[in-house]
C-alpha cells in the first residue's frame, strides 16, 4: 500500500538520519589509559565538557549527572535515578503527547487495519492497492490519528534515552553508591557469581518490567477490542501481532546486557520500565476520556 509504504521510509529515513546525528556526539568518553569511562564529578564544570567531550555531553549528560551526583546523598541512587527518569519523562510527555496518543491509537487500530489487509490480501491490481490505502486513510481519519506524527516521539526520546543512560554510567554518586548493601559498579553477572542473590533479583525484577512495559500496549488494545465487540454482540477480532517476534528479540537483547552491564543501569533500567507502564496507562485515559468527552458532544 503507497501510503503505508511512505510512511515507513520517512520513518526509516528520518530514524538513520537522528542515530547519525546522535551518534557523531554520544559516544561515551574513555580514558585511554584505563580504557574506563570518565566520570561527572561535583566539580566537573560544563565548559570542561564541553571543551573536551561534545556538545551531547555537555548539553544532556552532564546536567543530568550532576542531578544524580547532587541529589544521590539526600534520596539515595535509586531515588534520585527514579525522580530524574519521572521529571525527564514528563517533560518529554508535555511536548509530544499528541504524538504519544497516535502511537498508542495505532495499537488500537490494529484488528481494523488487519481486517482491512484479508480484505485485500492476494489482490495486487491497482484498484484494490488504490482501495485500500483509501480505506486505511479514512481509518485513521475517523480515529484523527497521524501515523507522521510518531517520528516526533522518535526524534526526541532517542536521544534522551541516550543521554539518561550515560547519565547513570558517568554520575560518580552512582558509581561509587550501592543499594541494598550492593555495589551498583559491580555487573550483575559478577554479583550472582559472587553468590549475592540480591544482584539475581534485581535482574529478575529488571526483566518482569521489561516485559510489563513491552506487552502492556497489546494488551490494553485486546481489552478494548474485546469491549467494541461485546457492545455489538459480535466475536473480537483473533489477535496478531507481526512484531511479536522482534518484541522478544529485544527482550532477549535487553536480558543479556543486564547481566553484562553494572547493576545501577538495571535499576535505571527498572525504573524506566515502570515510567513507561504508567506512562501508557496515563495515555490510555487521555483517549478514553476524549472518547467519553466527543460521545457527549
Amino acid at each position: 500500500m503507497k501510503f503505508r509504504f511512505t510512511a515507513k521510509r520517512l520513518l526509516l529515513a528520518s530514524s538513520v538520519i537522528l542515530i547519525a546525528l546522535v551518534l557523531s556526539g554520544c559516544r561515551i568518553p574513555m580514558d585511554p589509559e584505563t580504557n574506563e569511562i570518565i566520570q561527572i564529578t561535583p566539580q566537573t564544570t560544563f565548559q570542561e565538557i564541553m571543551s573536551s567531550e561534545s556538545w551531547f555531553s555537555a548539553i544532556l549528560v552532564w546536567p543530568m549527572a550532576q542531578v544524580l551526583n547532587y541529589l544521590s546523598p539526600y534520596i539515595g541512587v535509586a531515588g534520585a535515578i527514579a525522580l530524574l527518569t519521572l521529571v525527564v519523562n514528563a517533560i518529554l510527555m508535555v511536548f509530544t503527547l499528541k504524538s504519544t496518543i497516535a502511537t498508542q491509537q495505532m495499537q488500537m487500530l490494529q484488528p481494523e487495519m488487519e481486517k482491512i489487509q484479508r480484505k485485500y490480501e492476494g489482490k495486487d491490481d491497482e484498484a484494490s492497492k488504490m482501495k485500500q490505502a483509501q480505506e486505511m486513510q479514512a481509518l485513521y481519519k475517523k480515529y484523527n490519528v497521524n501515523p507522521f506524527s510518531m517520528i516526533l516521539v522518535t526524534f526526541l526520546q532517542f536521544p534522551i534515552i541516550i543521554a539518561m543512560y550515560q547519565a547513570v554510567q558517568r554520575a560518580t554518586a552512582v558509581k561509587t553508591g550501592t543499594f541494598m548493601g550492593l555495589s551498583l559498579e559491580t555487573t550483575v553477572l559478577n554479583g550472582i557469581r559472587s553468590g549475592q542473590w540480591g544482584y539475581l533479583l534485581i535482574f529478575i525484577v529488571m526483566g518482569v518490567c521489561q516485559y510489563g512495559s513491552m506487552m502492556l500496549p497489546q494488551y490494553l488494545a485486546k481489552k478494548k477490542a474485546e469491549e467494541e465487540a461485546a457492545k455489538h454482540h459480535r466475536k473480537p477480532p483473533e489477535a496478531n501481532n507481526p512484531n511479536k517476534m522482534m518484541q522478544y528479540y529485544m527482550l532477549i537483547m535487553i536480558l543479556v546486557f543486564g547481566l553484562m552491564w553494572p547493576a545501577a543501569m538495571s535499576i535505571y533500567w527498572t525504573i524506566y520500565s515502570l515510567v513507561t507502564v504508567l506512562k501508557t496507562l496515563l495515555t490510555q485515559q487521555i483517549i478514553d476520556n476524549q472518547k467519553k468527552a466527543e460521545g457527549k458532544s
